[in-house]
């Protein structure tokens, strides 16, 4: 435990090796969660923003896109000029950021102001999530790397289990600003733990930033990158449509809709956690196996769409194992970047968000020339693309430029 101002070593277990899952990774996590309500909560409160704010439900809508770009333009833009600042004072920036975002969120007056305070606010997604999945690998012994992640990457799953709903019904009953007061609050919870028990960890001098973006235009990273893009494509063909699907096709009334869609979340968390688990065990072969299992799902899911009980149980293990590839492909670019992996990580979560606006468009695409019931078919071609990308990022030789500019390869580029 630490101030801001003096340096600890991480905290270490009674046998040397440090703690499985510290204190400290829990406001990572709660960060995490208060950036996964700020990120989907305004879906639900679309017809009260437009009300207010006398505009036009596509208008509203536009407060969605623009987050969506502000997290995959801010979050190299804004790891570039802070590329210098040491992880805990980053990660405080950025809450910080984060924090007066929503705050502004709740006073804005017009449209205009609000998406500019979602935009700002966006800013610092990517690049929390980023820092705070390096930080997490470095406060865990080396074998629970990648489970440290997923603890850290379960508070956008749990978001979507507990916080948007709760934060939704808070909204609609006290007022839309009042989510976003409820965010604000849970930013401040984050940025007092964050300052109160994240360590300060020794770290090296950091690379500049011709090296850095030397690390990402490698063929290795853009690959992966690509293959989380893919991944999330895969996800959001499906999940932006996902209530009409349901309700057409499956037969289910709308308001039922809410309980499936908690069910997937369960499935995400559990998805989450387990994917990090079985990362720490065999990277490679666990990718390559959840992205078959994924692509399987969402065929079976055109064919199971039809029957309401199957097509429930369809979609939870496709919960599962749509977030089990994540935790996964976050480690394998921290691998492939082990000189200057920040830029890599905060990169990771643009090409996702650039991944789930190309889904939604797909899904789009899906329905207008082929159907509804297509949907599914679409996102498992998406997905076995990906899966196509994996075996190729297992057969290409990953090399590393060492930092007397001698190229080496990386020894745990494979597995």
């Amino acid at each position: 435990m630490s101030t801001i101002g003096h340096t600890v070593q991480p905290q270490v277990s009674p046998s040397g090796k440090r703690g499985a899952f510290p204190l400290s990774l829990l406001f990572l996590t709660i960060g995490a969660f208060a950036i996964g309500m700020t990120e989907f909560i305004i879906m639900g409160l679309l017809p009260n923003v437009a009300t207010d704010l006398n505009v036009s439900i596509p208008q509203a809508g536009q407060l969605i896109t623009g987050y969506a770009l502000g997290v995959a333009v801010g979050a190299p833009i804004l790891t570039v000029f802070t590329h210098k600042i040491p992880q805990k004072k980053l990660l405080v920036l950025l809450m910080c950021i984060f924090i007066i975002g929503n705050a502004l969120s709740v006073i804005a007056p017009t449209y205009g102001l609000l998406i500019s305070a979602r935009i700002l606010t966006a800013f610092a997604h990517g690049t929390f999530l980023g820092v705070g999945s390096i930080m997490a690998t470095r406060l865990v012994a080396p074998e629970r790397r990648a489970g440290a992640v997923s603890v850290v990457l379960a508070g956008l799953t749990i978001a979507n289990i507990i916080g948007v709903p709760f934060g939704t019904f808070i909204g609609q009953q006290l007022g839309w600003r009042s989510s976003f007061g409820a965010i604000t609050i849970l930013g401040i919870v984050s940025l007092i733990g964050i300052i109160r028990f994240i360590p300060i960890l020794p770290q090296g001098a950091p690379a500049n930033l011709g090296q850095q973006f030397r690390n990402l235009v490698r063929p290795q990273v853009l690959l992966v990158l690509l293959i989380g893009a893919l991944g999330c494509g895969s996800l959001f063909t499906v999940f932006t449509y996902i209530t009409p699907m349901l309700v057409d096709i499956s037969g289910f009334a709308e308001q039922s809709v809410t309980w499936i869609l908690v069910l997937f979340g369960f499935g995400v968390t559990l998805g989450n956690l387990v994917g990090g688990r079985l990362a720490d065990w065999k990277l490679m072969p666990s990718l390559i196996v959840n992205f078959g299992i994924l692509a399987v799902l969402l065929a079976v899911l055109t064919l199971t769409l039809e029957n309401p009980y199957l097509a429930v149980l369809t979609i939870f293990f496709w919960g599962v194992a749509a977030f089990g590839i994540m935790p996964g492909l976050q480690i394998r670019i921290m691998n492939m970047t082990r000189e200057a992996p920040l830029l890599a990580t905060t990169s990771s979560h643009s090409a996702f968000n650039l991944g789930n606006a190309a889904g939604a468009y797909m899904g789009g695409y899906a329905i207008t020339h082929t159907g509804l019931i297509s949907v599914p078919l679409y996102a498992a071609v998406i997905a076995a693309l990906g899966l196509l990308g994996l075996f190729i990022s297992l057969l290409m030789k990953d090399r590393l430029t060492s930092p007397e500019g001698a190229e080496v390869v990386n020894p745990v580029s494979v597995y």
